[in-house]
């Protein structure tokens, strides 16, 4: 088997610092089993909970032999197939073997909806999906008639006899991974050099995968994303990360079909270094980073977030000293680390002054808290640090807005951690804090391969393409290398989004830095991001609610939040007969709404409309609402042509949308 590596083009021995990564994937992962053949790629959990590691020649190999087996299977270029799974060795081999082939995949996590995975797949028109096991597989076997492409199916994980036999009653074949992975093992020479071949013949303009973004029940959205939108990723991976070395672990915990994991698969490989798989569940993570001990990681912030929490519960359970250490050293930490930062001269300048009177701002408090600091760093913030593995250099976050506060209390206690900013259309990173300098406040620099611009918009629309200057709130705009190939099979949604000159509207809101750094303020576009990274389609949300004859008006909330919330314009004269009929006792109108009779009453009804069985995630359930006295007016909340103006509506009822938040 090693031989293989030795027969891809050059023989040679080639420098760890190698930057050849080739013009598509998978001749990235060639020339890293070139490189640095006996590092380790993928550090997986054995039956026995421990973790076996495979290094980038061996994966290498596999994904050769792989590739063969689906060749002789009938996989071929162009052929696009469905990845019904999570993140795990299995899911790699898979990908690279289909990218080995020129075909691209269509993925999706295990938490997607029945309804959700049997529209994508056949919208694409997968003939051959992958799933991670039988209960995945069950949620297409539900409605067969809405995916009549599908013939056959590879299963990471055996199926129950019941639903292999369902599956072929329905005219569905069932196949095993480990079928193909002795079938591959046992491929001629001949045909692991076809796959090499094949390999060479793939542009980088071809399709890579496509990734579905939300509301695909709705109006379908699929990112065609290319083998240069990655490999531009690849080419700056280093420079924004300069303190990432060859052989280090990052822990994997993300699902890999969320395109801030996906990027990272890849440009993890451009490094020269592997991952280590976990799930995204505390207890499981923090185990395994004992283990393992990562150097680094990416997590969307609700991650986060719950790790600060847990932090904070397990000293307060402590109580007494414990927690009084804890909430003195997190306040000394978080004034020398802006200290430190103003010294450092790592501060976002939105008007523009010398750096040197940030330095004369911080000097003094950096020298009288370094001492303290240090205390509470030996004290408090070692522990907390261990917690997250203990070798942890930095770590990403990414797939939605870092609140604040959760980004000073890892500053406060040494822990770097370093915000993203992308979208699925980018491929999707397009700015990530250099880990060695990082500026709190923004979220880094651009990408080299990409171009940004900030552009006047009023209400969502833009107003003039000319660059706003550093410090102006606008439209972010931005094109280059990383840009989608479009939507899948709607050229229409494409050209609304990509103009003729190349430029992607982001749809977020933004300023620069007169440093040139990036700062997101907010959206303009609707989609709502919320903290775990889920991409929440609110019109798909409204549309189902106003289903109810008690629903006039009705507005999905939750951006940057953890759950989805909703401000709602009951129908005002059914409401008032409604309260008549059940004997509801009432002074006001206002106060009727705060009633617990009006209030179960559309707590029911926004259940009865938001459910799995309507192709809704547990993710986009309104988990709060609240009922509002008055209709929208027109120019105020809404338009002429009765379009909700979102922006106007956050300012209005700021106060009402800050309660539903608490």
């Amino acid at each position: 088997m090693n031989k293989i590596v030795d027969t891809i083009g050059n023989a040679f021995f080639k420098d760890s610092n190698d930057t050849n990564y080739g013009k598509n994937l998978p001749q990235l992962l060639r020339s890293r089993a070139q490189v640095c053949p006996d590092v380790t790629l993928q550090a997986c959990k054995n039956r026995a909970g421990k973790f076996d590691r495979y290094s980038y020649k061996y994966v290498y190999e596999r994904v050769i032999e792989f590739a063969c087996a689906l060749k002789n299977f009938g996989i071929q270029r162009g052929d696009y197939v469905a990845m019904m799974a999570d993140n795990r060795r299995e899911w790699l081999i898979a990908d690279f073997a289909l990218l080995c082939l020129g075909a691209a995949d269509v993925p999706r996590g295990c938490d997607s909806m029945g309804a959700e995975m049997r529209f994508i797949i056949n919208f694409v028109g997968c003939r051959v999906g992958f799933f991670e096991n039988g209960k995945q597989l069950e949620k297409v076997l539900e409605k067969r008639d809405e995916v009549p492409t599908l013939t056959d199916v590879i299963l990471f994980d055996p199926p129950s006899q019941e639903t292999d036999v369902k599956a072929h009653s329905l005219g569905i074949k069932v196949h095993l991974f480990s079928e193909f992975e002795d079938k591959g093992a046992s491929s001629s020479r001949a045909e692991k050099e076809a796959i090499e071949k094949e390999i060479g013949a793939t542009g980088k303009d071809e399709i890579a995968t496509v990734i579905f973004t939300s509301g695909t029940t709705g109006t379908p959205k699929g990112v065609m994303l290319t083998h240069d939108n990655y490999i531009a990723q690849v080419e700056v991976a280093r420079s924004v990360l300069p303190d990432a070395k060859q052989g280090q672990l990052w822990l994997s915990v993300l699902p890999v079909w969320h395109s801030f994991e996906r990027a990272f698969v890849y440009m993890i490989m451009g490094l020269n270094s592997g991952y280590a798989y976990s799930k995204p569940v505390a207890p499981v993570m923090l185990s395994d980073m004992a283990e393992i001990h990562p150097e680094w990681m990416c997590a969307v912030p609700r991650l986060w977030e719950s790790f600060a929490r847990a932090f904070y519960r397990e000293v307060k359970k402590k109580g007494g000293w414990h927690l009084m250490a804890y909430n003195i050293a997190l306040a000394i930490g978080k004034q020398y680390s802006w200290a430190k930062n103003h010294v450092r001269g790592l501060v976002c300048r939105f008007h523009n002054y010398p750096k040197i009177l940030d330095v004369a701002k911080g000097i003094i408090p950096f020298i009288l808290l370094w001492i303290p600091n240090f205390i509470a760093d030996v004290i408090v913030f070692r522990q907390l640090r261990k917690k997250l593995g203990g070798k942890m250099i930095a770590a990403i976050s990414g797939g939605g807005t870092l609140p604040a506060d959760i980004d000073s209390f890892y500053h406060a206690i040494g822990f770097n951690l370093l915000e993203g900013y992308g979208m699925t259309e980018t491929a999707p990173v397009l700015s990530v804090r250099n880990s060695h300098r990082p500026c709190y406040g923004c979220v880094g620099e651009i990408f080299p391969t990409m171009e940004m611009r900030i552009v006047e918009e009023k209400d969502g629309k833009i107003v003039s393409m000319n660059a706003l200057p550093p410090g102006k709130r606008g439209m972010i705009m931005v094109r280059g290398r990383q840009t989608m190939k479009g939507y899948f099979n709607r050229p229409d949604l494409t050209a609304a989004t990509i103009d003729k000159d190349g430029w992607l509207n982001t749809g977020d809101l933004g300023m620069m830095s007169f440093d040139n750094e990036i700062k997101i303020t907010g959206r303009a576009k609707d989609t709502i991001v919320l903290q775990g990274g889920e991409n929440i389609e609110p019109v798909l949300l409204e549309s189902a609610i106003k289903a109810s004859n008690f629903v006039e008006s009705v507005v999905a909330l939750g951006q940057d939040q953890k759950f989805i919330a909703a401000l709602i314009v009951p129908d005002k004269s059914l409401l008032l007969n409604y309260a008549e009929e059940n004997g509801i006792v009432y002074d006001t109108y206002e106060s009727l709404l705060e009633t617990t009779e009006i209030q179960t009453l559309f707590r029911s009804e926004i259940d009865r409309y938001i459910t799995p069985e309507a192709g809704f995630r547990t993710c986009e359930r309104v988990f709060r609402f609240c009922l509002l006295p008055e209709s929208f007016r027109e120019g105020e909340e809404i338009n002429a042509k009765k379009e909700l103006l979102r922006h106007k509506i956050d300012k209005i009822y700021a106060k009402q949308i800050k309660k539903l938040f608490k």
